[in-house]
């Protein structure tokens, strides 16, 4: 049952991060939770984000870019990540769902209205800091960094291209530095490994098929789509962090 829910797990949350960047982690990490506990679906869960964060990353070039760009986020995102992983070991794992499913709650709000939170290229410097160590810590303890940086990036009006190359390159940085943490933790073990590379096997399959749709949506439903995932993704999200 465990296997047939992480193969199924694998194959939605694939097809979801293949089609608008991201997602991976926020559909996979409550389905597995069903089964297992979160701190081990956390774990399981973040060495096949890895292989599709940096496949993404590397798509269409102008990762460099987007690397230096972002670099600050990255940088106290790091930080942030590390802090998250010391709370996730030490917080009994219900703590860790509400606070995913409470964070959730605030964007699901924030989706329901037509408000477009919009910043300034120009506030960057000054945004970037908070928000990468918010995403950081938030990730870590939930393995679900991308609410933050998610309405960051939509809010500095990114294109499609470059949103979700700048989500692919901070996702790939910050689960370097999650999957370091874990394992120093003693969080991530060996015996973690052959499960973890089974779900990246079953994912990338569903991943590809998903990039196909990408690069059929123009930027406007592309926008809609990102929108409309993100609340259907709240709402979940909300409704297992309640049982």
């Amino acid at each position: 049952m465990i296997v047939l829910a992480g193969a199924v797990a694998a194959l939605i949350a694939g097809f979801v991060k293949g089609t608008i960047g991201f997602g991976f982690p926020t559909v996979a990490t409550p389905l597995l939770a069903l089964f297992i506990d979160v701190k081990t679906a956390v774990a399981v869960l973040v060495p096949p984000n890895l292989v599709l964060d940096g496949i993404q990353a590397r798509r269409g070039g102008g990762m460099l870019r987007t690397f230096r760009r972002f670099a600050v986020l990255l940088a106290f995102g790091g930080v942030g990540t590390v802090l998250g992983t010391h709370l996730l070991v030490i917080l009994p794992a219900r703590v860790a769902m509400a606070v995913l499913g409470a964070f959730v709650i605030g964007f699901v709000a924030v989706s329901a209205t037509r408000w477009r939170p919009s910043v300034r290229v120009s506030w960057e410097r000054w945004l970037s800091p908070p928000v990468g160590l918010l995403a950081g810590v938030v990730g870590g303890l939930t393995n679900v960094p991308g609410t933050p940086l998610v309405v960051y990036f939509y809010a500095l009006g990114l294109a499609k291209a470059d949103f979700v190359r700048a989500v692919a390159v901070t996702f790939f940085v910050y689960k370097v530095m999650q999957l370091a943490a874990l394992a120093w933790y003693g969080a991530f073990t060996v015996s973690l490994i052959p499960p973890a590379l089974g779900v990246a096997a079953v994912a990338f399959g569903s991943f590809t098929l998903g990039l196909r749709v990408q690069d059929r949506l123009d930027q406007q439903n592309f926008n809609r789509v990102v929108l409309v995932v993100l609340a259907l993704l709240g709402a979940w999200l909300t409704i297992r962090a309640s049982i």
